[in-house]
Formats: structure tokens, C-alpha cells, sequence
């Protein structure tokens, strides 16, 4: 990994306070934190899950879609380095995926064919609670610095202070139907990505782009634009309309 720039770092970190204002979309937010994640440290994809109101992780966000893919797959087979950081509430890293089978018999082969061979994984944590987890993939093997290793794990702290940015949440359930209301827009804005992606025949990746665009050219959020597309595509027709080749 290459040495992090101070410029660089200074303005992933403007960016993201940029977006913890009073009607900031939390899912976008997750979005651009995986994203500028993934360019500052120079991995390949990250990843971000959260846990549910039962306890089970769940996928928000993903630098692309072949990351996506696969921390899906993390979810459904409940093994992956993230299951074990959100497990162990510590950070959890492996240099190289092609001789990991026998700690994820399932996840590892998955990943080196989808053409990583590192991985690093870091806990969202509330206090002592693990709300989450980060993941960054590697296409070569190797070790995360220890400087990358710290800052990645500052973000994935800005992450959660951007789940709980409403000074309100003190008690648990209100943190619990926070985290629920944003895993349902979420399921939204991918049911939106589909839609969007036979549409305009692009890939998917390219639908959240419209879709993303849209939201901040009308200052509307995420969730809620995601809905009227499958709900009520007429209202969005800007978005909805195939383009003109």
C-alpha cells in the first residue's frame, strides 16, 4: 500500500463531515465512505455491514458491484472475515485468501475467484457494542500498514458516528429501529438499482450513478427517490425515461 498523502486524507475526512448535516442520506453517506475508503488505502473494494434488530449482519454499502457480490455471499453463508469481526468486535485480517479455506471453507475460494487475495476487515463499534463491520479487499497478497490500518479504523468510527448523529439516541431500541429504517432503504435502493439498470441497459454500478445524480441535483434523498421508482415511476420520470441513444 502506498503511503497516504496528508492532503488526501484531510479531504476524504472534509467530505464526510460535509455530509453529517441535518438532512444528510445516511445511505449515500456509506456509499461514499466505502468508496473513498477503498482510493485512500488503495484496495480494491471495500464493503460495510451492519447488523440487524436480530443480530444478523446485513449489506448497506459497496465500492463496486463485484464487492457487493460477495459480501452478499458473506451474509447468506455466515463466514467472511466480516462475520468474524462483528463477532470478535476486533479487527480481522488475512494476508492471503488462497491459503485461508480452511478458517472460511466456503468464503475464501469465493473471494480468490473473484480475484482477491487480501482482505482486512474492522468493527463499527458503539462503546463496547459492534454494530458493523468495514472490509477492504486486496487484489495482491500482503499485510495492511499499520498507519492504514489506523485510519482505516477512523472511518469506520466516522461511519458510526454518522449512524448516530441524532443526538437523541441514547437508549438502545431507538438505535436498533435507526439501524432497521436504514437496512429497509437500503433493500429500496437496490430494488431501484435493478429497475433503473433494465431501463437505461446499463450495469449496475451505473444505475446508482443516475440514481445518485438525480438525488443530488433535486436535493432528495436516496431512500426516497429509490421508492418512487419502483412505487411510482411516473413521478420520477427524469429518472425513469430510457435515454435517447
Amino acid at each position: 500500500m502506498a503511503d497516504i498523502q496528508a492532503e488526501r486524507l484531510a479531504e476524504v475526512f472534509v467530505e464526510l463531515a460535509d455530509t453529517l448535516v441535518d438532512e444528510f442520506d445516511l445511505i449515500e453517506f456509506l456509499q461514499i465512505l466505502t468508496i473513498r475508503t477503498s482510493d485512500l488505502i488503495e484496495a480494491r473494494a471495500a464493503g460495510l455491514l451492519l447488523a440487524d434488530n436480530h443480530g444478523r449482519l446485513r449489506l448497506m454499502a459497496a465500492s463496486d458491484e463485484r464487492a457487493e457480490l460477495l459480501e452478499l455471499f458473506q451474509v447468506q453463508s455466515l463466514e467472511g472475515p466480516c462475520q468474524d469481526c462483528y463477532r470478535e468486535g476486533v479487527a480481522v485480517s488475512t494476508t492471503d485468501l488462497s491459503t485461508a479455506a480452511d478458517r472460511w471453507p466456503r468464503f475464501a475460494p469465493r473471494a480468490v475467484a473473484a480475484g482477491y487475495r487480501s482482505v482486512h476487515a474492522f468493527p463499527l463499534r458503539l462503546r463496547k457494542d459492534v454494530i458493523g463491520a468495514l472490509n477492504l479487499f486486496g487484489t495482491e497478497p500482503g499485510p495492511m500498514e499499520p498507519a492504514g490500518a489506523r485510519i482505516v479504523q477512523a472511518l469506520a468510527d466516522v461511519a458510526t458516528i454518522g449512524l448516530l448523529q441524532e443526538r437523541t439516541i441514547h437508549r438502545g431500541d431507538v438505535l436498533t429501529e435507526q439501524l432497521q429504517a436504514a437496512l429497509n432503504s437500503r433493500i429500496e435502493v437496490e430494488q431501484a438499482k435493478g429497475a433503473l439498470s433494465q431501463i437505461h441497459n446499463c450495469n449496475t454500478d451505473e444505475a446508482f450513478e443516475l440514481l445518485r445524480g438525480y438525488c443530488r441535483r433535486n436535493h432528495l434523498k436516496l431512500g426516497d427517490v429509490a421508492r418512487a421508482v419502483t412505487s411510482d415511476p411516473a413521478s420520477v420520470a427524469e429518472l425513469t425515461t430510457r435515454r435517447q441513444a
